[in-house]
């Protein structure tokens, strides 16, 4: 059966020795930041996350969410559990405290995150679309816009919800065609209607507020001319309460591949009355900065659905009786070893735990980047932690849902015949994390991002907000011999990065197809090696610290980096020889020639 436990030891040594959480005390506002207060959030997250949100996740899967008349209702127990989540304090958790939020580090919402979603993923769906509505009102809104809907958010009564895609665009937002008419008090009647949108119709909140795009009258045609919008489902009064039904309605839901307790729905607007938020026709600079967390936080979805995965494939592997190990019997009490024993059941969990855990330490180190790009006292240190943040946005992303999809299905494995029955749970976790890999933009446009926007972008200056770093340590290190059979494989890997990096800049000069050929390509082999880099970091703290610890915690982490450098991280040399080889391949293939075969 699946099963989940926090993985508290694992987050505090990222948080406390790789991330050095004394220093979030030199960022404005965390002064007073302490290990004790740390741990204690970590830890009651960790618990309820476990105890409450855990049980749900396969009872809400097999029920899904109803729908009639408009109306949407969650599965059974959820409102329950929403209203425990929301009195904790945990829709708030990063939220600014002059709007009742508890102001702590992104580091560390960003932690519990990965909680709820290996607990509950279709459950996190809600209050996660929420904190998006909460950036993108609170860099872009008015002050009448922050006083009447930030409080709500932080204190969960009020949910939110991103309104981009329509039937005939996704990718393509130049193509929508949501309308947005003047009315003389200065807001706006919105005509449209927009699909896949997530926690657009729910039972949890009293209120759900949604951000919409659309074109003003005026409007430019493509992307220049869209215009973000604030459309509330009930219209607040004065009094901040929710008011008279506003023309928004749901209709339908979608029947999916996974996340079913996560309300999809189709929402259609009918002179709907919304707030213009920020400048007209500037609505995607304050969508991307809703879009941008978002990737950010899909990205730490397939780290939490791997997380679990592994926890219940281990499990299994070490009560699971089958077969003698080939080198002999190692249980000779029992009528057969544990599976744990056969080298493929372990090449298998070795591969999940070396992935989760350098995926972890990346994530995690993004998202120390982004307090300091919002709290550090110098302009150059949050530009720098700002440069870092853009350039491993699309890596998260992209890597991180191929990754957390490709583990889970290795978790279903270890399982065998019975990781294939839905009522073990392991099944559930491929297919939830199927999504991750598409929406906020399919994996192969956050690749196109990298290639065609994050690389070149200020003459190459996000690039070396990873590169700087990752040289610096090879140098530094390369002398140590303790860390030669970590620090050499990684310096091989990163001149891969390096050289197919210029070779596809160079190539696309000339030809743009160049660099959309490999760009995928191009993007793992980024997160491979910033993985790469993260396990070397840890193995020098591990190696530092082995000796006087007798949980075997330390020695794990080498263990398992080693794993990492010696089995995984040479897929680095089949992506640079798939990037050298260039477009040519990919794009001499005649459009007839694709249904060739279909010829008489």
């Amino acid at each position: 059966m699946a099963t989940y436990t926090a993985p508290l030891r694992e987050l505090k040594f990222i948080y406390h020795e790789l991330l050095d959480g004394n220093s979030f005390q030199f960022l404005e506002g965390y002064e007073e930041l302490s290990q004790d207060l740390v741990d204690a959030v970590l830890e009651e997250a960790g618990r309820f996350t476990a105890e409450v949100l855990f049980p749900l996740n396969l009872s809400g899967d097999s029920e899904g969410c109803s729908y009639e008349n408009g109306i949407v209702r969650t599965p059974k127990g959820f409102k329950e559990a929403y209203e425990q989540f929301r009195k904790s304090g945990w829709t708030g958790i990063a939220a600014n405290p002059d709007y009742g939020g508890q102001g702590l580090p992104k580091t560390i919402s960003t932690m519990v995150e990965e909680m709820i979603c290996s607990a509950n993923l279709s459950f996190g769906m809600y209050p996660g679309l929420t904190h998006g509505a909460y950036n993108a009102i609170e860099l872009h809104g008015t002050e009448e816009q922050k006083q009447t809907y930030l409080p709500k958010f932080a204190d969960g009564s009020w949910s939110g919800t991103m309104c981009l895609t329509e039937p005939q665009c996704g990718t393509d937002l130049g193509l929508l065609r949501t309308k947005a008419d003047h009315l003389d008090d200065g807001s706006y009647n919105l005509t449209g209607t927009k699909i896949f949108i997530s926690a657009g119709e729910h039972d949890l909140t009293e209120n759900i507020i949604h951000l919409v795009l659309a074109r003003l009258p005026d409007a430019p045609t493509g992307i220049k001319g869209i215009s973000l919008f604030v459309v509330p489902k009930f219209l607040p009064k004065p009094d901040g309460s929710p008011g008279p039904k506003n023309g928004v309605s749901c209709g339908s839901i979608e029947h999916k591949m996974g996340i079913k307790a996560s309300a999809t729905c189709v929402i259609n607007f009918d002179a709907a009355q919304g707030w213009l938020v920020g400048q007209p026709h500037k609505g995607m600079r304050a969508m991307f900065t809703m879009m941008n967390a978002a990737r950010l936080g899909v990205g730490i979805q397939g780290l939490g659905l791997a997380e679990a995965s592994y926890q219940g494939a281990l499990s299994y592997a070490q009560e699971r009786l089958q077969g003698r190990a080939i080198s002999g019997t190692k249980h000779p009490d029992k009528s057969a070893d544990p599976i744990l024993v056969h080298p493929d059941v372990r090449r298998m969990l070795l591969t999940m735990k070396c992935l989760i855990e350098g995926l972890r330490a990346m994530m995690f180190w993004t998202a120390m980047n982004l307090d300091i790009a919002e709290k550090a006292q110098s302009t150059e240190e949050r530009r720098k932690a700002d440069d870092l943040v853009q350039l491993m946005t699309p890596v998260i992303k992209a890597f991180g849902t191929d990754i957390g999809f490709q583990l889970t299905n290795i978790g279903l494995q270890v399982f065998g015949g019975h990781g294939y029955i839905h009522e073990n749970g392991m099944e559930q976790y491929v297919r939830d994390a199927r999504i991750t890999q598409l929406y906020e933009g399919t994996n192969g446009i956050q690749a196109l991002d990298l290639v065609g926007r994050k690389m070149g972008s200020h003459y190459g200056r996000y690039l070396r907000s990873l590169f700087h770093p990752l040289q610096t340590f090879i140098e530094d290190n390369a002398e140590i011999s303790e860390m030669e059979e970590f620090v050499l494989p990684l310096a091989k890997a990163f001149g891969r990065l390096q050289q197919g990096t210029a070779t596809v800049a160079q190539k696309s000069l000339t030809n743009r197809d160049e660099a959309g050929a490999v760009a995928t390509d191009l993007l793992k082999l980024f997160g491979y090696v910033t993985v790469a880099f993260m396990w070397a970091r840890m193995t020098k703290i591990a190696l530092e610290k082995q000796a006087d610890d007798p949980t075997g915690f330390y020695a794990a982490k080498i263990k398992t980096a080693r794993f990492y450098m010696q089995r995984v991280l040479p897929t680095t040399s089949s992506l640079f020889a798939m990037i050298m080889a260039g477009s040519k391949t990919t794009m001499d293939m005649s459009e007839e020639l694709f249904s060739s075969s279909e010829a008489a």
